[in-house]
């Protein structure tokens, strides 16, 4: 018993440490911006546009334009023969005020609708129109008809819009199981980075689920069977789709956070910073605003910050500090930061809430955090320059220059010194040294505006040193552009509150070889010389006698063999005389002419090119030819057989 209590505790602990809390807050600008996505719609091309921009107004409590336009639109577009028509026809007339429907077309429509084998959405549009337009619905015959429906669709929209039927029959139905079903569902949807739970990406599908549980929740006065966690991480999830474009969509999202904004038993607490993240000497509180999803108010409440944690190395600077109400705003409280001696650096801020009078309602009370950065103005010290011969013949001259004053008159260094500078940089709100995140020195060209551009290091004190050997960085950094270079300390840090470029000297720099002479830095953004491409030559051809005898060569079995056949007797008179022979030998003839002009004139591509045409003509005729001949000596077998 008591090792089961220990564990008790310890998950309680845990859970406590793990409390959920809403990522953000649907602001009164993310409302306004609904409310032009809601107004946009208009004018209306579909029934169902109107409805969501109608509903959706109705929801944010704005004022709905041109309400007899509207009116007007509804009646016309309706379809008194279809139910899911009428769903958005009686919505949005009921929203209008003064619109009325024909109740009679419409109540025949849809109890005729109710029959055996109805679907589930077509329940939900039928008994939501019923309900819209105040006509009776028979709840037992509704509860028999969805029962059987469910059985053949168990899908979550289907589950969802059982939640909405159930929620609107007669408080004697028995809806029991479609309540526990509410579980089961809750188990369908999916977690994401263990802040946000969805029906598969659907923000329509997610939205309506919470707006039929716990307005089913609401109508049994049984509180859904939805965890608080898994309510925030609903809410959370709306709140990820507050920027969406289409009405439709917007009306999900105003839909579904209303509903967690306004009932029995879960409600979200919101802690939002409401002040700029900086925190700095002229702006030193940090102003949170409390509220639901919705920025409205939740009563009197007791608002503490149980910690602040810098993210540098973990010191905690405050706990359990209570945090003031604004005087004309009950949503928003102010905790003065830097009465905590707080330095710069990045802040962790964790708070908790807790109602003056007792609401259960309200989860996600403790957990929340809030990040700050304080912000600090940085004075430079000490600084000192010096150019410093590199042997130490003669002791360095030390040039002291007092911030933001420059230095009397140009120093002169040549490349057989050493340019040194030293500095401190020291917070102004204790005194301390400190280190930036950048800290350069510049030194410019004042003739040709050309920049080079040092990283100053600090020691373990805090100390800054710059040291420049002239003479070895001459050609690497300066291309040995002898000249006056204007030297500029630039320091910056996300927490400083004065960056600056400070002006420190010119200096009249030497190099080994003289200014007059050495080249400038080429301009990088010149444009180069156009690359002109150029083949590789062709190879000088042989002498004219050494191709001649070639070709003679070549011809010469040419030649032989029409002497043999002269010789021989051959009988032309057999060669026959049709086109697809006399196609097949000249294109043979034709592509040896193509190989002889490769030789002496034509390039690779441009043979190949004519090749293909030449060689498939010869192809074709070649395969013609030699069917012919085959189907002649078939005949000819055959007459000798016979």
């Amino acid at each position: 018993m008591t090792r089961g209590t220990t564990l008790l505790v310890l998950f309680a602990l845990t859970v406590v440490g793990q409390a959920l809390t809403p990522t953000t807050v649907l602001t009164t600008v993310d409302q306004a911006r609904l409310k032009a996505v809601f107004e946009n719609a208009r004018p209306f091309t579909d029934l169902a546009s109107a409805h969501y921009s109608i509903l959706g107004l109705k929801l944010l409590g704005a004022q709905i334009p041109n309400t007899q336009d509207n009116c007007n639109f509804v009646k016309s577009a309706v379809d008194y023969k279809s139910p899911e028509s009428l769903y958005y026809a009686s919505a949005a007339t009921k929203a209008l005020g003064n619109c009325q429907l024909s109740n009679s077309n419409a109540q025949n429509t849809l109890q005729a609708a109710i029959k055996d084998g109805v679907d589930v959405p077509t329940l939900f549009f039928v008994v939501s129109a019923l309900t819209n337009l105040g006509l009776p619905v028979n709840s037992n015959e509704v509860v028999n008809a969805l029962t059987e429906a469910l059985k053949t669709d168990d899908s979550i929209l289907s589950g969802s819009m059982a939640l909405h039927i159930a929620a609107q029959l007669s408080k004697e139905t028995d809806v029991k199981v479609i309540f526990e079903s509410i579980e089961d569902l809750v188990a369908q949807a999916d977690e994401v980075g263990e802040k946000y739970l969805q029906f598969e990406g659907d923000l329509g599908l997610t939205s309506f689920f919470v707006v039929g549980a716990y307005r089913l929740a609401g109508k049994q006065n049984k509180a859904p069977l939805i965890m608080e966690d898994q309510s925030v991480k609903f809410a959370n999830y709306l709140l990820s789709r507050k920027h969406v474009q289409s009405a439709k969509n917007a009306y999900d999202v105003v839909a579904g956070l209303s509903t967690l904004a306004n009932n029995k038993y879960h409600i979200p607490v919101c802690i939002t910073r409401e002040s700029s993240m900086t925190v700095s000497s002229a702006q030193s509180k940090v102003q949170v605003r409390v509220s639901n999803v919705l920025s409205g108010a939740l009563g009197k409440l007791t608002v503490k910050a149980d910690s602040a944690e810098r993210k540098e190395d973990g010191a905690v600077v405050l706990s359990n500090s209570a945090l003031t109400a604004a005087a004309k705003d009950n949503t928003l409280y102010e905790l003065d930061f830097l009465k905590t001696k707080a330095g710069r650096g990045f802040y962790t801020i964790e708070f908790s809430v807790a109602a003056d009078k007792p609401d259960s309602r309200l989860i996600g009370l403790s957990g929340a955090q809030v990040e700050v950065k304080v912000v600090t103005t940085v004075n430079v010290e000490e600084v000192e320059l010096s150019l410093e011969d590199k042997d130490q013949s003669t002791p360095p001259r030390v040039t002291k220059v007092q911030y933001p004053q420059k230095t009397a008159g140009n120093l002169a260094g040549d490349h057989h010194q050493n340019l040194v500078m030293r500095f401190l940089l020291k917070d102004t709100a204790d005194n301390s040294a400190m280190e930036a995140h950048q800290a350069f020195v510049r030194l410019t060209n004042k003739r040709t505006k050309q920049e080079v551009i040092f990283v100053a290091e600090a020691d373990d004190d805090h100390l800054y040193k710059f040291e420049l050997d002239i003479g070895s960085s001459a050609k690497e950094h300066f291309n040995s552009l002898s000249g006056l270079y204007a030297m500029d300390l630039v320091v910056g840090d996300a927490l400083i509150q004065n960056p600056f470029a400070w002006n420190v000297a010119d200096l009249q720099l030497k190099f080994p070889e003289d200014s007059a002479t050495a080249e400038e830095k080429p301009n990088l953004y010149q444009p180069r010389e156009e690359i002109q491409h150029m083949f590789r030559e062709p190879e000088k051809r042989p002498p004219a006698t050494v191709s001649t005898t070639f070709t003679a060569l070549v011809l010469l079995p040419v030649l032989i063999l029409l002497g043999l056949w002269i010789k021989l007797g051959v009988n032309i008179a057999n060669f026959p005389l049709s086109l697809s022979a006399i196609g097949f030998h000249i294109g043979l003839g034709s592509i040896l002419v193509l190989y002889y002009l490769f030789f002496v004139q034509l390039n690779m591509f441009d043979t190949l090119k004519y090749l293909a045409i030449l060689g498939t003509l010869t192809f074709l005729a070649g395969n013609r030819l030699l069917g012919s001949i085959a189907n002649k000596r078939k005949q000819l077998l055959r007459s000798r057989l016979r």
